[in-house]
Parts: structure tokens; sequence; C-alpha cells
């Protein structure tokens, strides 16, 4: 067991026994078999002496007993890390910032609040999964939809705080961006509740944001002031009809005019969530298995660092007889309005783009209830359903080079701009192949991610090895290498693992990083005993700061 820095091991159990008589004795885990499911299962440093490990978990039932857990903390000067389902996989899993913390598991605390159909919101608590919320609202008929990222078993509260997004309709997949009033434990143990939900008794609190005077919810967010109990969240009414047609486009240089005629749609309001792929992507091929199908050239291609050139995928694409880029739209609606909009993309916005094909991939009416219909969905979460598909990629198929046990998710934001995009192969293609980075899929056929509204991020996996430390610590040394490059590009990560939090805050640096100065005087205000979460989105409490 790792105590946490300057804990004393008296102070420490001290803690720990009046933890338990909060939330009783089983309610506190301290063995090895217990602690082993709160490490981050995907960590690049992983069995190290620097491993982020947690030394004990309080699992709280209420927010009376988080408040308790919090008082109890501050007395001993014991640092917290709470974790709602803890399944952010890729980005930290339930690991804490620092070795030593004490995980905050709120997965007792697991009721729907509420939901309204009529309205179109719900109120949440953290331990709440969208498994339990798509059940919650189908047992009760509710004709409303969610918004889900692709691992079903993460909470929508969890995933909102971390800034997560989904795939649905422009801001109902940006999850914090559709979250409405919270309630939070301060550091100091008291209750506070945001926007509407600060009046008593409040009629609102899921469907106005603000209220009245300074907005604060987004300190919550990525960070270390407090714990969130409640959320209540915008939901889309549920469509009469879904429909997705698929766009494809044969030269690499087409993904500018699509990218064009894509953002006029999107911004229109005439589209979902666009999915673009590419048939010779790694990545594609993994969520997509039965249709992009890697053959022994394509391989070849795809195992140099960096990837071939655009000339070589071209001549490939063109040899196979497929496009170089497509992109699928989902149009939601009443059904005569989505097939119009279909046809104005075919027949308006796309059809100058020489070579374009277009094909209607999925059409379903709602309410989509029937197990075997849904079973034969192409894209689960397009319609709001939760599922597990996207662990297809775990499975390390032939479509990925150097398969690892797990991966470190790099990804950040990017001008949704065809030019841009392209640009930014250019950066990380170069950079894959002058630090010889074989492990990750980089090459000119990523694709642009579009879950954030008005940006795209630049995404890709860099893979951990269990039993190859030298490789985890050249693929360590490799993402903060490429921290620091996308930055002297203008980009930077919208969310990221524990171990490279402190290096992604640094590159938010205008002005001598005044951003992470304000916010560490906030910390030292809100939080003076540095007990919450210390070192959260490169947050770190005067206590724990360098040289104090």
């Amino acid at each position: 067991m790792k105590l946490p820095k300057g804990v004393s091991a008296a102070d420490f159990n001290a803690a720990l026994k009046e933890f338990r008589l909060i939330v009783g004795e089983n309610w506190v885990f301290t063995g090895d078999e217990d602690m082993h499911l709160y490490r981050d299962a995907y960590s690049l440093v992983w069995g190290e002496p620097d491993e982020l490990v947690a030394s004990a978990a309080v699992a709280p039932e209420n927010v009376e007993q988080v408040q308790a857990v919090v008082r109890i903390a501050g007395k001993y000067r014991i640092p917290l890390f709470a974790i709602s389902t803890g399944k952010n996989l890729g980005y930290g899993g339930s690991a804490p910032n620092m070795a030593g913390n004490v995980i905050v598991d709120l997965k007792r605390m697991n009721k729907v609040i509420e939901v309204d159909d009529k309205r179109n919101f719900c109120i949440v608590e953290p331990g709440v999964s969208y498994f339990d919320l798509y059940k919650h609202i189908h047992e009760r008929g509710f004709k409303v939809m969610m918004d889900v990222p692709d691992p079903g078993w993460g909470s929508p509260l969890g995933n909102a705080v971390d800034h997560g997004l989904g795939y649905t309709w422009m801001n109902y997949r940006d999850h914090f961006g559709s979250h409405c009033g919270m309630e939070v434990v301060l550091p100091d143990g008291e209750v506070m509740r945001t926007g509407m939900a600060a009046i008593p008794g409040s009629k609102t609190w899921a469907e106005n944001k603000y209220g009245y005077g300074a907005y604060v919810d987004g300190l919550f967010a990525q960070s270390n002031f407090g714990i969130v109990t409640k959320m209540g969240f915008w939901m889309q009414p549920q469509p009469d009809h879904f429909l997705s047609g698929q766009v494809k486009v044969p030269k690499y240089h087409d993904l500018i005019p699509l990218i064009n005629g894509v953002n006029k749609m999107e911004d229109q309001g005439l589209i979902g969530h666009p999915r673009y792929s590419c048939p010779m992507d790694p990545l594609c091929m993994q969520m997509e298995p039965e249709i992009y199908k890697p053959t022994p050239e394509l391989m070849a291609l795809n195992s140099r660092p960096g990837g071939s050139t655009v000339e070589e995928y071209q001549a490939y694409a063109e040899k196979q007889g497929h496009e170089f880029w497509n992109v699928m739209l989902n149009f939601y609606g009443p059904k005569e309005t989505v097939y119009a909009n279909w046809e104005y993309a075919k027949k308006t916005v796309f059809a100058a783009i020489p070579g374009v094909r277009f094909e209607e991939i999925e059409n379903y009416a709602f309410p989509l209830e029937n197990p075997e219909a849904i079973k034969k969905v192409r894209h689960k979460v397009a319609l709001g359903i939760p599922n597990m598909s996207i662990f297809s990629i775990g499975a390390r198929s032939a479509a990925m080079p150097e398969p690892g046990d797990g991966h470190a998710w790099f990804s950040p934001i990017v001008p949704r701009n065809g030019e841009e995009f392209i640009h930014a192969h250019k950066v990380f293609t170069k950079a894959a192949r002058e630090m010889n980075i074989t492990s990750a899929p980089i090459s000119v056929t990523n694709v642009p991610m579009s879950w954030q509204y008005r940006t795209y991020l630049y995404l890709f996996p860099v893979f951990v090895s269990r039993s190859d430390k030298e490789r985890n610590r050249k693929s360590v040394d490799d993402f903060n290498k490429l921290i620091k490059l996308a930055a002297e590009n203008g980009w930077s990560e919208y969310r990221t693992a524990p171990i490279f939090q402190d290096a992604v805050a640094a590159t938010y640096s205008f002005n001598n990083n005044i951003l992470l100065r304000f916010q560490e005087r906030l910390k030292d205000v809100i939080d003076p005993h540095g007990i919450m979460a210390p070192g959260r989105g490169g947050i770190w409490p005067k206590r724990y700061r360098e040289g104090s």
C-alpha cells in the first residue's frame, strides 16, 4: 500500500476507521485484490514504481455520506479521488493523479431521480450508467433518446465532467454542454447546487442552465474543486424516423470539399453526427471489421512508421475500386423531412465532387423496441442505444499494427477544416517516421473524429504492453513529444490520462500560463488543505506544488 504523500500511517488508519463508521465496514476497501480493481488497466507505467495506484477506496451511499467522508479527509489531510463508474479506459480508468489517494467510489449512488419526456430532461446520480438510464427510459415507455458514447458501461455524469462525447445531434453529443444544473460536495463538506438547482424546490433544475449570477459549473469539469453528486441533462425527444446515408469520394484531396459540404449541412441543423471513415485506416477497420477488411498489400502499406504516401494509398484504393474517404450522414425527424434532406445532400451539396457516390445505409421508424431489429442496427450509438462494441478494438486484430494490452488515446483538437486536417496528416506522419512510432496507426488515412460539434479530434491509440517495459517507456516519451508538437501547431488535447495531464495543461500557456495560475489561486482558497483530487486537470494545491 502506498500511503498518500505527507500523511502519516497513524492519521491514515484513523481516517479509515472513521470512514468505516460512516459507510459501513464492507464499503471501505484496502486489500490488494480490491485495490487492483482501481488500477488503470491501460496504464503505460503498469507495474512501475511511479504507477498511479490508490491506497484505499470508500463507497458512500448518499450525499450525506460523501459530505462526512470529505470532512474526515479534511481533518486528517487525506487526498481523495472521486470516480463514478470508473470506466474511463484509455484516459486513466479509475486511477488517481497522485499515488496514495483514497478513491471515493460513487457506484452505490445510482438513482435515476427524474426523467421527463415532455420537457425532455433527466436528473441522475453518478453511479447511473448509460445502460441503467436506457433501461429506465424503455421500461417506462418514455419518448426521449439519450446521447451515448461508445462504452455503455460509463456514467452520464462521469462522462460529462471529463468532457466526454457522443454520436447524435450537435449540442447533445457534447455531454457537458448538454448538462443542466448540478449538486456538488465542496472540499469543506458543504453541498452546493448550481444554476436553477440552487432554488429550493426548483422546477427548472434541468431546463435552465444559468439561473442568476456567475456561472460556475465549468469549474467542476476536468478539475478538482468538488465532487459532483447529481446532474441534470437535456435530452432529445425521440424522433419519428432515422435515416443514414453514406457519401463516398475517390481522391485524397476530396476531403476538403467533403468537409465543407458536411459543415454546411451540420450548421444548418440538417444532420446529426457526421461519421468519417477511410477503408484503408486501421482504426476504421477495427470499428467495422465486417465492412473494411485488411489485405496483405494494405497491411504492408500500414506497417511502416507513419504509414505510406498519399500516392501509394491512392493507387491501392483505385486498384480495389473503393473510395478514399466516406462520411455517414445521420438524419433524424419526420420521415418526409429526413428523405428530403438526404436528397438535398445528393443533388445539391456534394454533387459537384467528381466521382462522388451515394449509398443509403439504414432507415428505421421509432420506437425501435424489437430486440432482433435492435441487434441488426449497424451503429447503435447513433440511435442512442448503449453497447460495448467499441471493445472490438481491444481484440487486436490483424488490422492494428503491433497489438498490445491496452491503449492511451492521443486526441488533440484541430479545426473543422479540410486543409488543416491534411496539414495535421503531414505533421503527425512526419513525426511518426522521425520518432519510429510503429505501434500506433498514424498515416494519411486517419479520419476526422467529429464528436465535438465545430471542431475535430485527430485520434489514434498509443498501445500499452504489460510485459515490455522499454516499449512503454518509449510510448510515454513519444506521447509527451506529440503533446508538444501538437501545441506548436495550435492544437491541444481535449482529454488525457493522469500521467499526461500536467503536460497538457502546460500547453495552455498564454500569458505565462495565466489560466493554470488562476485555477491554482481558486484551488488554494476553496481547498486549502489540498484534499480534493490533487493534480486533476493539472491543478495542484499549494501543499503539493513544487517548491512549496
